[in-house]
């Protein structure tokens, strides 16, 4: 009886044993599961927290970069036509510059170049401009009628305007094709017996011509 005790107690002990040591693996195991899987997640995360730093920083620098061009407009200048042709008066940004054909040709007895920095050659048709300004000697009804066709064909859209500055003077807000091979948006006013014509003709500039020219452009009628 003894030794079948005996035996039942040491098969029970190499079970326990055998049980614990399988436990003991089992645990080992899953202690390098659990850190292989945490390293690979502090990896995984590292990686995800770097890119968003760094798609955060890209962000926040050209945020900065957009508040210090507008800042570096500032204060604004203003250009004054003659009186003879409505004394235009035209508020733009100090680091655009300025180039004015004066009152020689007789096409456009005003006739001005805006643009960032140097002003592209006026000789150049493939020169864009950042704002243009015009008093031509024709007609309101003539002007407007030049950009019919265009309007037909929907390359241009036409809507009834007038600047903040000049509330009772309705003329023509134009925007599409103001000039072949140009977009834009170009408001036209009868001015006597000619026309007013200002435009911006590059969507780069249009922020700037619907939060700068505009609100603060003046013309005597």
């Amino acid at each position: 009886m003894k030794n079948l005790s005996s035996q039942r107690g040491s098969t029970s002990t190499i079970v326990t044993i055998s049980l614990l040591g399988l436990m003991l693996v089992a645990a080992l195991v899953f202690g390098v599961w659990a850190y292989m899987e945490r390293t690979k997640y502090k990896t995984s995360s590292d990686e995800i927290v770097a890119v968003a730093v760094k798609d955060n920083t890209k962000k926040v620098q050209a945020e900065d970069a957009i508040k210090y061009a507008e800042a570096a407009k500032l204060p604004y200048q203003v250009w004054v036509g003659p009186a003879t042709f409505g004394s235009v008066e035209i508020t733009y940004p100090k680091t655009w510059s300025v180039y004015s054909e004066g009152q020689t040709a007789s096409s456009a007895p005003v006739n001005v170049f805006m643009h960032p920095d140097t002003v592209p050659s006026a000789k150049d048709p493939g020169s864009s401009y950042a704002l243009r300004t015009q008093v031509v000697p024709n007609a309101y009804s003539s002007v407007l009628n030049q950009f019919a066709g265009l309007q037909k064909t929907g390359k241009v859209t036409i809507s009834a305007y007038a600047l903040p500055k000049n509330p009772s003077d309705v003329g023509s807000k134009i925007s599409g094709q103001v000039a072949p091979n140009k977009q834009g948006t170009m408001v036209i006013f009868p001015l006597r017996d000619k026309t007013l014509k200002i435009w911006t003709e590059s969507p780069a500039f249009q922020a700037d011509f619907d939060n700068i020219i505009l609100p603060n452009a003046h013309f005597s009628p």
